[in-house]
């Protein structure tokens, strides 16, 4: 069982920067892949960033402007954002799937949710 909780949500303006934590709970975290997926009002969650082992993934609409990062000492999962846009509003929830297993794209196949934090960027 792994028990997620995000922090470093928040209000900023177009332009501006925020840094998402992912705190895991688990001795193996390491063996986990994990990422980030976010829900807009309306709308489907929808996937953002992934990193298993030494590999990062992006949704295209992200690339060039978020990074995505972990640190197994710390049993801790990272998304910088930086250029943010007012589309990138949403609700930011990190996940993760069963040990060996990769993170699906398909937020339903995955097995572990964090609650989520708001990100709020404004024009």
């Amino acid at each position: 069982q792994v028990q997620l909780v995000e922090s470093g949500g928040g209000s900023v303006q177009a332009g501006g920067s925020l840094r998402l934590s992912c705190a895991a709970s688990g001795r193996t975290f390491s063996s986990y892949a994990m990422g980030w997926f976010r829900q807009a009002p309306g709308k489907e969650r929808e996937f953002v960033a992934a990193i298993t082992g030494g590999n990062t993934y992006y949704t295209d609409s992200v690339k060039g402007r978020f990074t995505i990062s972990r640190d197994n000492s710390e049993n801790t999962l990272y998304l910088e954002m930086n250029s943010l846009k007012p589309e990138d509003t949403a609700v930011y929830y990190c996940a993760a799937n069963y040990a060996g297993a990769a993170l699906s794209t398909t937020a339903s196949l995955n097995a572990y949710w964090g609650r989520g934090t708001q990100v709020t960027v404004s024009s």
